[in-house]
Formats: structure tokens, C-alpha cells, sequence
């Protein structure tokens, strides 16, 4: 299954499933996931930080020092379900790190002033 509308949003559709505690289809959690990297990269720009959500997705944001070759000195990598769930407000940062959720490298590597990036009632921004 594709999603090749570009106002279709596939946030609300991984939201629901994870609130079911059900894991989403895979295209829908790819698309959630990439969705919601674009919009951190759009909102915090800069390349001093990688977030890394595998196997979907990484992006770079956070001005400050930036990173040109091999592995960046401030990364964030969290697995699909997680991302979705702190980018939706559905988890703390404090809480998924104190659970181990989160593995962070850096002394850059904080999200939680920019998270959640939109509660799942909230469509993307333009």
C-alpha cells in the first residue's frame, strides 16, 4: 500500500493502531516515521544532531556545530514506535531514556525542548 497523496497524512493511522496496541501496518509506521522526521528536520534545522529511526529513516537538525564525515558526535536512535509516540506526545523524553528507549550519544542530543512535534489531532503544518 502507497500513499501517494501529498496532503494524505499516515500519523493519525499508526496513532490509532498503537492506541489499539496493535503495531501498525509497515507502509503506514514507514510513512508515520518519515513523516514526522521531515517535519523535526523542517522545525529545528541545522545539522549539528542525527536522528536516527531504523530501518525507515535519519535526519539531521539543531544548529551548531556540524558533522561532514563519518559518525556524527550528537546522535538520537530510537526504534518506529517509539519516534511515533514521542513525536505525538504520547511519551516523555525523561521517561523513554530512563527506559532505555532512547540511546543518545552527545552532549546535544535532547529533543524534549522540541518534542511532541504534533499531538495526532493536529495535521501537518504548510
Amino acid at each position: 500500500m502507497s500513499y501517494p497523496h501529498k496532503n494524505f497524512s499516515a500519523v493519525p493511522l499508526a496513532t490509532a493502531a498503537l492506541d489499539a496496541g496493535r503495531t501498525p501496518e509497515r507502509e503506514v509506521l514507514r510513512a508515520a516515521v518519515r513523516e514526522l522526521l521531515t517535519e523535526l528536520a523542517r522545525r529545528v534545522p541545522g545539522r549539528s544532531v542525527e536522528v536516527r529511526v531504523p530501518p525507515y529513516g535519519a535526519v539531521q537538525c539543531m544548529t551548531g556545530p556540524r558533522h561532514t564525515r563519518g559518525t556524527p558526535s550528537n546522535v538520537v536512535e530510537l526504534d518506529p514506535t517509539t519516534w511515533i509516540m514521542l513525536a505525538t506526545g504520547r511519551l516523555e523524553w525523561s521517561a523513554a531514556v530512563e527506559e532505555g528507549r532512547i540511546r543518545v550519544s552527545g552532549t546535544r542530543a535532547d529533543l524534549s525542548a522540541y518534542l511532541p512535534i504534533r499531538t495526532v489531532t493536529e495535521e501537518p503544518s504548510t
